[in-house]
């Protein structure tokens, strides 16, 4: 697509096609159990909705966004799928924007799936946010501010995403639409009523939403994780890392290259009377202790010999490589010790070439920690944007027309069910081809196991869900090392 049509589809907000041809390395059989799979994926979630209508367009919506139109919004989807139906039409819309529907307890069955699929005890879970370019000022949260798809300030809705990963592949677990702090004022009582916001809802930086998704990640218990990942927008901010801390877990977050740390640990004085009688309610550094430096500094005069070479992830195109640094210091904040004066680690991160721009990353993990793990979480925090990429490219992630609070978390719910439908299908043509030579006779075993979930729907509900009524299903593979490739598998 040339440069001049890239561009028009930005400005209609239209997603380009996925460029990817139909792979023909699977038969007929592998086709028809997979769309079976599909039934009984969602059947996992059918006693959440209270009503059959609800659930039959949550699969309805579900395979609209596996298939292979390039436009998933509600509209297509139908015409698609259904045909000229103006009554779905409305009812898909219903469904998603106003729709009775919780989704707390769909997404805390989806993070116990996700457990079971990719879980591991040293998992990672990442925080990031992704901006929604949008037009007019009625969508809930629109607002001119940055948008990293764009690279720039502009009228965009603006979310923090909680997302897993580990050696076994990576999905979303949840969710936070941001609102810019002017939507929460009475200049906007009427806009937030109209679109539906929560009137328990207050303002909150996306760090502090991340806080509040990771403590619901905690509660649940869903999902194993011991590392907490972010970029510089998290690392930057003290109470987000000593939140992470305050949980037993260990953050691995990159910081701003002015960050001040002690490289030798001062010496403190303890909270209490202080020698004149004013009490001290914070630790404080002796006199006569080193100041601190900022860690672009210490960068700048390690010796050649601390650099070691690595292997972060395997490419497209063979392995990448990045030189590693490792220093332990104290963390400084607003020139007192931060965290009661833990020892963290500074991770420096350079690429092979020559004058490659430092990148800096604090951890709270324990001095015992091998390098190899802290090198090996460095090289974790791209599945994040791999996932972006996938469900924005192939799932509709940023195609949906909704306005409301309650239709962006649905959408946005409805977005990781299928993502995570593709995880587990990879996963499954994985072990089926490892153990029956690529042929996809296992696949097709799975069939008794959907036919327990199909016994329990009506004929309305089964012929909606139909195995030729799913145009395609576009399988991501993903492991620890690769980036992303695809494959789309049509029926």
């Amino acid at each position: 697509m040339s440069n001049k049509g890239q561009r028009q589809l930005r400005r209609l907000h239209i997603a380009p096609p996925s460029g990817q041809k139909p792979s023909p390395n699977l038969v007929t059989t592998d086709v028809a159990a997979m769309a079976e799979e599909l039934v009984s994926y969602h059947a996992l979630f059918h006693d959440l909705f209270l009503r059959s209508e609800q659930r039959q367009w949550s699969e309805f919506y579900l395979r609209g966004q596996l298939s292979q139109i390039d436009r998933k919004t509600v509209e297509p989807m139908v015409l698609a799928l259904r045909g000229p139906d103006a009554a779905a039409i409305r009812a898909v819309q219903q469904f998603l924007g106003e729709g009775a529907w919780s989704d707390d307890p769909i997404l805390e069955r989806h993070q116990s799936l996700v457990g079971d699929t990719l879980g591991e005890s040293d998992g990672i879970v990442i925080f990031d946010g992704s901006g929604f370019p949008k037009q007019g000022t009625n969508s809930v949260g629109v607002a001119r501010q940055y948008c990293g798809v764009l690279g720039k300030v502009a009228n965009c809705q603006v979310g923090a995403f909680a997302a897993y990963a580990s050696r076994c592949g990576y999905t979303f677990l949840d969710r936070r639409l941001y609102l810019p702090e002017h939507w929460l004022t009475d200049s906007h009582d009427e806009l937030r009523k109209k679109c539906g916001v929560p009137a328990e809802v207050v303002f909150r930086t996306e760090p502090e939403l991340a806080i509040e998704m990771l403590h619901a990640l905690v509660e649940r218990n869903r999902v194993p994780f011991q590392w907490v990942a972010a970029d510089e927008h998290y690392g930057m901010n003290p109470k987000f890392l000593d939140a992470v801390a305050a949980l037993g877990k260990w953050y691995f977050a990159e910081v701003p290259c002015s960050t001040k740390v002690w490289v030798k640990a001062p010496q403190l004085e303890p909270v209490g009377q202080g020698p004149l009688g004013r009490p001290r309610k914070h630790l404080r550094v002796a006199s006569g202790e080193a100041p601190t430096e900022e860690v672009r500094a210490l960068a700048a005069r390690l010796p050649k010999s601390a650099w070691k070479r690595a292997t972060i992830k395997e490419g497209s195109r063979g392995p990448i490589e990045a030189e590693f640094a490792f220093v332990r210091a104290t963390r400084a904040r607003r020139g007192r010790p931060a965290g009661n004066g833990e020892r963290v680690w500074v991770v420096f991160r350079r690429s092979t070439q020559p004058a490659a721009e430092v990148k800096v990353y604090l951890s709270n993990a324990p001095q015992n920690c091998p390098k190899s793990e802290l090198t090996r979480v460095c090289g974790m925090r791209w599945p994040v944007e791999s996932a972006f990429e996938e469900a924005k490219g192939e799932l509709g992630m940023d195609h949906y027309e909704v306005r409301t609070w309650r239709g962006w978390h649905h959408h946005m719910t409805q977005t990781f069910l299928a993502h995570h439908f593709l995880v587990r299908m990879r996963l499954k043509l994985k072990k089926s081809t490892s153990t029956d030579g690529g042929t996809g006779k296992s696949v097709s075993s799975e069939r008794a196991r959907s036919a327990k979930f199909d016994a329990r729907r009506s004929n309305r509900d089964r012929a909606l869900s139909s195995a030729t009524e799913l145009c395609s299903i576009s399988v991501t593979s993903q492991t620890n090392a690769d980036k992303i490739s695809g494959t789309r598998i049509s029926a």
